[in-house]
């Protein structure tokens, strides 16, 4: 049966009621992402025993299908800055449903963008005067890559080890992950820079090549701080060799490090910042490319040129009155201090236990973005342990912190990647003291019961090895469907 013929018989199966198809379905979740969308994904969650089925969220907590309570360390990776199911934002976004407005007309100029557009800019430095709308952090940092070049006239992108970007083709050119570069075949122009090595990045300027350096100012995945001076070095040598400055705010932006803004903990004037994320309210898809104004018309030069970059979803008016109102809750509610004032209490609070636990090395950040890195134990058999962790896998001992932090204390962290033993926090703004208190009891108890480890370790051994077994059985079965006659 052909797809529409299938469709068909589903409508005709389901009646149109979300609510209803929710209900009767919740539960299900993980069953049709591995049927239809990510396998893999799905493993890697069942291995960990992330595989929770959430029915609710509201400020820094989600609740599962069992009325369980999980405190929210995570935010959606930032999206839930003003917390989960936000009031303001929600009501905004049913106000336009109930407007009946012309959406994505696209031959028009649409009232919610202007002033979206408008808002935004009133929140950055006079100098940023100029927005693009689109729908993802890494679009807006294509966009800011064509832009760059556009108006240089130079193609090359600099960016730093370790940095991250995004993961579409342009983004992916300026990611310091290499995991993440690795099959993707042959890139954008570009050089990788050392963090931190100004005469490394000097020496990459001065071929004069260079259309823009990208940066993080507060890297969102390892949150180490730079060194004093390295920023607003990055800054000098970029105006010295007539590069642009391009400033990811993707993951910091709106407030997330107890400014609008990280570059404004350095002074900083950048060219071009890239934000998305928390613009979005935690519900719609939003972001925006905001540049100096001369930038923007190297691109829009011309009558001809005014479609030459352009997103069809990108001014849609359910994300822009999401970042309206999103805007007006972190001003309104002063969230933005807030951020400063918690994220502060987090990492005090978390530091206090290193004098309990040798594999605590720090807790970093600022405002609410917060890193907590792991270090071997001194001595002794615990030091084997750790050596033998991380022989297996390097990020293997973070995760068996991040394990029963979720499975006994119903918190919900992540560790940052493969190569660091760091585990990131990326808390809604509104998370309270009793929050705070809740993640640090949590953590203290981990931590003081790590020579448990092995029995987490023989599980998760045990889930992977099933994940394994089905995933090669997803491909028989795939070399089966594409060929059954070679197949026997």
């Amino acid at each position: 049966m052909d797809i529409e013929g299938r469709f068909g018989r589903y409508l005709a199966r389901v009646a149109y009621d979300l609510k209803g198809i929710v209900a009767n379905r919740l539960g299900e979740n993980y069953e049709l992402h591995e049927q239809y969308v990510n396998p893999t994904l799905v493993d890697v969650f069942r291995t960990i025993g992330f595989d929770r089925v959430y029915a609710r969220g509201e400020g820094a907590h989600l609740w599962d299908t069992d009325g369980v309570r999980y405190l929210d360390m995570l935010g959606g990776f930032g999206v839930a800055a003003v917390g989960r199911n936000n009031p303001v934002v929600a009501g905004a976004i049913r106000d336009v449903l109930e407007m009946d407005l012309p959406n994505m007309v696209q031959m028009d100029c649409a009232l919610l963008s202007g002033l979206l557009a408008e808002a935004i800019v009133l929140r950055t430095p006079p100098h940023l005067d100029a927005v693009y709308f689109c729908n993802s952090g890494t679009e807006s940092v294509e966009a800011a890559m064509k832009f760059a070049r556009a108006h240089t006239g130079r193609d090359s992108i600099a960016h730093f080890t370790g940095g991250w970007h995004g993961l579409t083709l342009g983004a992916l050119s300026a990611m310091g992950n290499e995991e993440f570069r690795e099959g993707f075949g042959q890139l954008l122009a570009g050089d990788e820079v050392p963090a931190g090595d100004l005469v490394a990045l000097e020496r990459v300027l001065a071929r004069d090549e260079t259309a823009a350096v990208i940066v993080e100012c507060l890297p969102g995945h390892s949150v180490r701080i730079p060194e004093e001076g390295f920023l607003r070095g990055v800054q000098d040598l970029c105006q010295r060799h007539g590069t642009l400055l391009i400033c990811d705010e993707v993951a910091t932006g709106w407030g997330r490090t107890g400014r609008m803004f990280a570059f404004e903990h350095w002074g900083l004037e950048p060219d071009i910042i890239c934000t998305s994320k928390a613009l979005s309210g935690g519900y719609v898809p939003v972001a925006a490319m905001v540049c100096r104004r001369a930038i923007y018309q190297s691109v829009f030069s011309s009558m001809e040129r005014c479609w030459v970059h352009s997103s069809s979803f990108g001014r849609n008016n359910l994300a822009m009155a999401a970042g309206l109102a999103t805007l007006h809750v972190l001003d309104a509610d002063d969230l933005v201090t807030r951020s400063a004032v918690q994220g502060a209490k987090l990492v005090d609070r978390i530091n206090s236990l290193r004098s309990r636990h040798d594999v605590l090395k720090e807790a970093r950040g600022m405002g609410c973005l917060v890193a907590i890195e792991l270090q071997p134990p001194p001595r002794g058999t615990r030091r084997v342990a750790w050596k033998a962790l991380n022989a297996a896998h390097e990020g293997l001992f973070p995760q068996m912190v991040v394990m029963p932090l979720l499975d006994r204390h119903h918190v919900l962290t992540q560790v940052t990647g493969n190569h660091d033993p760091i585990i990131r926090l990326m808390p809604p703004f509104v998370i309270s003291d009793d929050d705070i208190s809740w993640f640090v009891e949590a953590l203290d108890e981990v931590l003081a019961n790590r020579h448990r480890l092995p029995g987490p370790m023989i599980g998760m051994g045990s889930k992977a090895l099933k994940a394994r077994l089905r995933g090669r059985s997803r491909d028989r079965a795939a070399k089966r469907a594409a060929s059954p006659d070679d197949v026997t």
